[in-house]
């Protein structure tokens, strides 16, 4: 299981920003019908099979509201759990249960349906010495949330942005005026580089230059096949393009030695939880 950390001020404001949408100046609908003081429990329950990502955010979620005296988590980021599970259960004032549910429930929802499609990619390239990576294909303002996820279900993060890693794609080759010229001026970082190549020739370019990773865009999987066999180790080689659940095995199977795929991110359905409300 991985276990969320929540104290990054990218995750805190992503809370503060959530919270101050939903909310605004007050939910008024739970100040006209349920009286101030009022106590409630509330659980979050599965209603279908998912991975759970995103738990530890309610303790910061119900922190900046207030009145609440208990979160109990009872999953973990990570973990596989059926229909009916409770997923964590608080319990204070009925109008802060009330005005925080949509969105816990919104972040819950949203990352555990991440984890659980990372969990099914993870799981499709099994008994393979290829692993699946995430991709900068996130919800703006979300990254580090769904790069989380993506985590807890299973795969690997590929760089957290523009800033971490050399990557260079096929609008920068035809900025710089072909693959060589953006290596050679890449090289002034003194950090392994990675080339996105489309075709034979552009792999042999950048193979030349010592490049240590090759980005092998939009190849069939025979296709891709054929040139993992042509690179022969002399570098790291990742395949992109078109990557989903029904082919990802296909290319992992290739000799790959990474899969990229955006679809875990933009495309992922939220899962279904509940909050059910009790009085105490």
């Amino acid at each position: 299981m991985t276990r969320f950390e929540v104290d990054h001020p990218e995750i805190l404001e992503a809370v503060r920003r959530a919270l101050a949408e939903d909310i605004g100046p007050g939910d008024i609908t739970s100040e006209a019908c349920v009286p101030l003081n009022v106590r409630a429990a509330g659980r979050f329950i599965a209603r279908e099979p998912l991975v759970v990502a995103g738990v530890e955010l309610l303790p910061l979620i119900y922190q900046q509201r207030g009145g609440v005296e208990e979160v109990r988590l009872e999953t973990a980021s990570g973990e596989a759990v059926e229909p009916g599970r409770t997923l964590a259960r608080v319990r204070g004032l009925a109008r802060t249960l009330l005005e925080c549910e949509r969105v816990a429930l919104n972040f819950l929802q949203r990352l555990s349906g991440i984890a659980t499609l990372a969990r099914r990619f993870a799981q499709a390239v099994e008994g393979t010495n290829c692993r699946v990576l995430d991709t900068r294909k996130t919800t703006p303002g979300l990254r580090r949330l769904e790069k989380m996820a993506t985590a807890a279900g299973g795969i690997s993060n590929h760089r957290m942005g523009l800033y971490d890693a050399v990557l260079i794609k096929n609008n920068h080759i035809v900025a710089a005026g072909g693959i060589r010229e953006a290596i050679l001026r890449a090289r002034r970082l003194a950090r392994p580089i990675e080339v996105e190549v489309r075709t034979h020739q552009e792999i042999e370019q950048a193979l030349e230059c010592g490049v240590a990773r090759l980005l092998l865009d939009n190849f069939t999987p025979e296709q891709a096949a054929a040139e993992v066999r042509f690179i022969a180790g002399r570098a790291q080689v990742e395949i992109s393009g078109g990557i989903t659940l029904e082919n990802v095995r296909a290319y992992a199977e290739t000799g790959a030695d990474f899969v990229s795929t955006g679809a875990v991110t933009h495309s992922a359905r939220a899962v279904d939880i509940n909050f059910r409300l009790e009085m105490t």
